[in-house]
């Protein structure tokens, strides 16, 4: 496809769902606060550097556009889990391990849980705590904006999470059930953000009707959940159940003017393609020069992307090498052409390291520019080498990305010696 082929298509400045095409065959689903904006940014002459050249390969390839409107870029993210799920579209998958991403789980009990966890683990943790499930939703690419889209749902429809201990009911003198003593409000609770769970205050055919009610919403069905409020508000007014039909009222009003700026200003940003719109960092980790690790995390927008975080066991050296360990970790990196390529490097450490980094790349003939960043005898950052002007604009998405990548790589290698202690 050309940018003049968009024109005919009419694209709307207005969240949505949008397809690109080869002839009647999905090749890729995406979601944008702005339909218009973001499908024109496909067309950039930069496209295959800023959003890698498996992106450029399926533009060049789709011959169709077509585009689904929502209400809100919060129906947008979860219409397209759903039809993801659904088609399967090629150049949905990226070469990416979708087992990292994110699916909003429903398990299948009395009062069920609603949890956010990966793919790997529900054959995993999930299994492990004895949880039997029964609806699964996603997988979801963006981390950072599910968890951002499951705070504004929790607020239409609060709901129980895997810390909420439901509330046992004992008989009374008179034989009637009442609360036991060790009902106690979970945190949740006491921000109305759990229905009641833990309190006895919610029964469970009340807490069925709410998650059936989330269900339909994550399945994006918006436009049947609001028929089926606006009869349940008006079947409780006639039996002049007032506050019930209040309660009906606040989600209908909240369904039909949802706030999801927050959403909507991280897609924008990913639209607005900068100059250094990924930062990638590297970090190394030791423990007494054993059990060497390399970490890669990724900055987009200012917004950091866990999903795309990277691990990797460090082979060429047996004791800790930092240099040499960094200069494997970004070979190691660059052997995946799959994953899209940043446009900023940043690396911990000095001059010394800054300039392993440019080697390594200068071997594999990429040219990136490179940012250190050194820190002070209490691992604070003392200073960005590099190019000033370039240190000083994106300064906060460098510190970022760096103290990501220093976490991460810790927290790997700190896994790794326990293992090998077993």
């Amino acid at each position: 496809m050309k940018s003049q082929d968009v024109q005919k298509y009419m694209l709307p400045d207005a969240p949505g769902v949008y397809f690109f095409m080869l002839r009647k065959k999905i090749l890729y689903i995406g979601k944008a606060a702005s339909l218009r904006l973001r499908v024109r940014s496909y067309f950039n002459k930069d496209v295959a550097d800023a959003r890698g050249p498996w992106v450029a390969s399926m533009v060049a390839k789709a011959n169709r556009l077509s585009f689904k409107r929502t209400g809100s870029i919060l129906e947008a993210l979860l219409l397209e889990a759903e039809l993801i799920k659904k088609h399967s579209p090629p150049y949905n998958s990226d070469g990416k391990d979708d087992k990292s991403y994110n699916c909003v789980v429903i398990t299948d009990e009395p009062f069920p849980r609603v949890l956010v966890a990966r793919r790997r683990e529900l054959d995993s943790g999930l299994k492990a705590n004895s949880y039997k499930l029964k609806a699964i939703y996603g997988p979801f690419p963006h981390d950072s904006q599910l968890r951002t889209a499951m705070k504004i749902i929790r607020k239409i429809f609060p709901f129980r999470d895997g810390k909420c201990v439901p509330c046992q009911f004992q008989r009374d003198s008179a034989s009637n059930l009442r609360p036991s003593a060790g009902c106690r409000p979970c945190f949740n609770r006491q921000l109305g953000l759990c229905p009641g769970v833990c309190t006895g205050d919610i029964s469970e055919k009340e807490y069925a009707r709410t998650v059936r009610n989330l269900r339909l919403f994550l399945k994006g069905r918006r436009s049947r959940l609001l028929k089926l409020l606006l009869k349940e508000m008006n079947a409780a007014a006639k039996r002049e159940e007032f506050e019930k039909a209040g309660e009906l009222k606040r989600q209908l009003l909240s369904l039909r003017h949802i706030q999801d700026v927050a959403l909507i200003q991280r897609d924008i940003a990913s639209a607005l393609v900068s100059r250094f719109s990924r930062i990638e960092a590297y970090d190394i980790s030791h423990f007494g020069g054993k059990n060497v690790v390399g970490a890669m995390t990724v900055v987009e927008g200012g917004v950091a992307q866990k999903s795309e975080y990277r691990l990797f066991k460090i082979r060429g050296e047996k004791r800790a090498h930092e240099v040499k360990g960094l200069m494997e970790l970004l070979r190691r990196r660059w052997g995946h052409p799959e994953w899209r390529s940043p446009d900023l490097v940043v690396v911990d450490g000095n001059d010394v390291q800054r300039k392993a980094a440019q080697n390594a790349l200068y071997a594999l003939n990429v040219s990136i520019p490179i940012v250190a960043v050194v820190k002070d005898e209490k691992h604070r950052p003392r200073e960005l080498l590099g190019d000033s002007s370039v240190c000083s604009k994106y300064r906060d998405e460098i510190l970022l990305a760096n103290s990501e990548a220093h976490r991460f790589s810790l927290k790997f290698q700190r896994n790794q010696r326990r293992m090998s202690i077993f």
